[in-house]
C-alpha cells in the first residue's frame, strides 16, 4: 500500500516525463484538442484513486491503457449519442432493424473490405488489424509478432493505402508488390 505522498512521486517520476507523448498519441486518435484534455485529465483522476502502484512493472504501457480505454469508452458513448439524437429526429422510424436495401448495402461494404484484406500478406493483414481495429500501438504489435516497429509502420501504412484506395476507388486492382510486401525496383 502506497501513502499519497508515495503516489504523487511515483505519478511524478514515471508519468508527467510521458504526458508529452501522450498527449501527441492522442491528438492521432481524436478531433478536438479538449478531447485530448479531458483524457489526459481522466487518466490522471484514475491514477489519482490508486491505492496501490506496486503491481504496475511498466508506467508507459499502463497509462497508454487507461488512455485507449478512456478514448473506446468516450467513442462508445459518442456513438449512442448520436444514435439517440437520430431516434429523436425521425420519429416515424417504427423499427430498429435496419431496412433490406441498409443490409444489402451493409454486406457488399463488408465483402469489399473483405475483399480488400485478401489482398495483404498474412503479416500486413495482422498487422493492419491490431493496429486499426484492435487498436494496438506500434512498439506493441512489434514486440507480439516479433519484428522491428519500422516493419510494423510500413506494413501499417502501405495496407491502408491499398485498402483505402481499394475501397475508394471501385476500379482499383490491387498492386502485389504493396499488397504483399514486396519492393518494387526503383
Amino acid at each position: 500500500m502506497n501513502t499519497r505522498e508515495e503516489l504523487a512521486a511515483w505519478v511524478g517520476r514515471e508519468i508527467l516525463p510521458l504526458e508529452r507523448d501522450l498527449r501527441s498519441w492522442l491528438r492521432r486518435r481524436v478531433a478536438s484538442p479538449s478531447d485530448v484534455e479531458d483524457i489526459v485529465q481522466e487518466c490522471y483522476c484514475r491514477l489519482a484513486r490508486l491505492h496501490d502502484v506496486t503491481h504496475i512493472t511498466q508506467p508507459r504501457a499502463y497509462l497508454y491503457t487507461v488512455a485507449r480505454n478512456i478514448l473506446q469508452n468516450q467513442l462508445r458513448s459518442a456513438r449512442v449519442v448520436r444514435l439517440e439524437a437520430l431516434a429523436e429526429l425521425d420519429m416515424e422510424w417504427s423499427s430498429d432493424d435496419p431496412s433490406p436495401e441498409d443490409v444489402v448495402m451493409a454486406r457488399s461494404e463488408l465483402g469489399r473490405v473483405q475483399a480488400a484484406l485478401a489482398t495483404l500478406s498474412d503479416r500486413a493483414r495482422a498487422i493492419f488489424i491490431m493496429r486499426r481495429l484492435e487498436g494496438m500501438s506500434q512498439r506493441e504489435i512489434a514486440q507480439t509478432m516479433g519484428v522491428s516497429e519500422a516493419v510494423v509502420e510500413n506494413d501499417a501504412s502501405r495496407s491502408l493505402r491499398a485498402i483505402l484506395r481499394l475501397l475508394t476507388d471501385p476500379d482499383a486492382v490491387a498492386e502485389p508488390g504493396l499488397a504483399r510486401g514486396k519492393r518494387r525496383n526503383a
